[in-house]
């Protein structure tokens, strides 16, 4: 048996330059009416960018909602209709002045599924190749090298915190384990 719900109304209450929030009524399967708030986002892309040497570069970020300086990978949001891989390879280029010769794709990312609409979608990129770093005018972070063990490491002891940068280096750890043990 699949779940569902379906929308009777929408009304926007708030239009942004980021999101767009609307409050829906809803009919609920059992045929009760219901509300829903959501968040409307054009989603995201991040790329986990990996050295021969076994390193990944992350970015330490200051993000106001939380007031604090966060670890995370790449990663910047969509504009309406654009391609999520080229987004991907676009902040590699411009937040750590990289560009990869091979793309594996870590699948799609939904990080508030009770009330927005964003996925992230991920990737692995190898094979690195320096070029010019071209942060957005609004943006301050600072790009580091850290051994790929040690991120892990820091997912698992809580210094990274950010959902999509966990969610990618666990799959990326998972992936290696699998190959490992298939070997």
């Amino acid at each position: 048996m699949s779940h569902s719900e379906t929308q009777l109304e929408s009304r926007t209450v708030f239009e942004g330059r980021v999101i767009t929030v609307t409050f829906d009524k809803v009919r609920l399967e059992n045929g009760a009416e219901g509300t829903r708030e959501v968040v409307h986002h054009h989603g995201g892309a991040c790329i986990a960018a990996l050295t021969d040497r076994d390193e990944i570069y992350l970015v330490r970020q200051y993000r106001y909602a939380l007031g604090q300086e966060l670890w995370e990978l790449p990663a910047g949001k969509l504009e309406k209709g654009e391609d999520p891989f080229e987004a991907a390879k676009r902040e590699l280029a411009e937040e750590c002045g990289l560009v990869a010769e091979h793309y594996t794709d870590l699948g799609e990312f939904y990080p508030t599924v009770g009330y927005c609409s964003e996925i992230i979608y991920t990737w692995m990129a190898t094979g690195l190749s320096p070029c010019a770093m071209h942060l957005d005018e609004d943006e301050f972070l600072t790009p580091e090298k850290l051994p790929f063990a040690e991120a892990v490491a820091m997912v698992l002891d809580g210094r990274i915190k950010d959902g999509k940068t966990v969610a990618a280096i666990l799959k990326i750890d998972a992936l290696r384990r699998r190959k490992a043990a298939e070997q």
